[in-house]
């Protein structure tokens, strides 16, 4: 086997990989085989990972700025908004876009839902913005390549405002929602990105639409949501699927405070569950919800919570068509600091949280 570069251990040539900056990957990839090979094992994001230099990538569906047509009221303008993907890197602070997929030139599909892989960001399902009409389409980014490519189009006919985690690794859940007849379903699917397979799961006991997942403990959790006859009434409930025996547990009747709707909870890093609940942030400590924090008193509206160690990201606005600010929350001392957030000011309606 040749040297990763003459003359220099293998091991110091693999440190200085380490280092790359995500966006550096696709030219140092593209530089010879030998480095090609190393960064695609699946060993070197673990070590990179290990080693400290792994980088935390928050995505999200947001709406962008038309500033020649809507100025500094951009949020308030347009009837129907355009999409796209933004990238927020907490240890930087940089913002910036995601290049959009090929065939999305009109945007995003309007609640679409993103989940991170690896290396991959998985756009899915949505409406398309031109026809309105439910998706179960697929999108893939490669942040090694830089590329989009196209996945295998989700199972089961199209569906929306279905729950969707991911276990970070290799695999993505998508659960619940409901159908073009605004049927709430029972149905939970798998999706391995890199055999690009999908996978039925055992249905749920209920029905759950605009339901919320995470993945805690190697079981997909879905949360809350509400049956085709409820219309809207949420429920308290919660089930978990254990991917090791591929069977649901014992349904939870309570686990949720409050029969609310369950979008912003989030797994965090100390396996607590995180959610916004009448101005505050909660916490999920045992079996007990417990508040931990107040939401910033400028925020009324929350859009997005978003999770890493020890830290937890709330984007939100103070009403309706209001410029949409971005908040940190350090787990550790419960104090807030407002993030700068140049001209990323948009609607959030999705994220997910990627680890390069």
């Amino acid at each position: 086997m040749m040297d990763l570069i003459s003359d220099l251990p293998d091991d110091v040539v693999r440190d200085c990989l380490f280092r790359v900056s995500y966006r550096q990957l696709p030219a140092v990839t593209a530089v010879c085989k030998g480095w090609k090979t190393e960064i695609e094992l699946p060993e070197f994001r673990r070590w990179r990972k290990s080693t400290g230099h792994s980088q935390k990538l928050v995505v999200m569906s947001q709406t962008r700025i038309d500033s020649d047509k809507c100025g500094s009221e951009f949020v308030k303008c347009p009837m129907n908004p355009v999409y796209g993907l933004t990238i927020f890197e907490p240890d930087t602070g940089a913002w910036s876009d995601l290049p959009p997929a090929p065939g999305l030139g009109s945007g995003l599909p309007m609640f679409c839902q993103l989940a991170g892989v690896g290396y991959d960001l998985v756009v899915m399902g949505g409406w398309d913005p031109n026809s309105w009409k439910a998706s179960n389409s697929v999108f893939i980014y490669n942040f090694m390549s830089a590329k989009w490519r196209r996945g295998t189009d989700m199972p089961g006919g199209p569906r929306t405002f279905f729950a969707c985690a991911s276990d970070s690794d290799r695999t993505v859940y998508v659960a619940g929602g409901h159908d073009e007849d605004k049927n709430a379903l029972r149905s939970a699917f798998a999706y391995d990105v890199a055999r690009d397979e999908w996978v039925e799961l055992p249905q749920m006991s209920r029905e759950r639409d605009e339901c919320k997942a995470v993945f805690r403990r190697g079981k997909l959790h879905v949360i809350g949501g509400y049956g085709t006859e409820m219309q809207g009434r949420f429920e308290r409930s919660a089930e978990a699927f254990d991917v090791a025996t591929w069977r649901w547990s014992q349904m939870e009747e309570d686990f949720l405070g409050s029969a609310t709707c369950p979008r912003t909870c989030v797994q965090g890093d100390d396996e607590r569950i995180f959610m916004c609940v009448d101005g505050e942030v909660v916490a999920l400590q045992g079996s007990t919800w417990q508040a931990v924090a107040k939401v910033p008193a400028e925020i009324r509206n929350v859009a997005f919570v978003r999770t890493w160690q020890g830290a937890l990201m709330l984007v939100g606005s103070s009403g309706y068509g209001e410029p949409h600010m971005a908040f940190v929350l350090d787990i550790r001392s419960w104090n807030w600091r407002k993030l700068e957030t140049p001209e990323y000011t948009g609607h959030v309606q999705s994220g997910c949280l990627l680890e390069i």
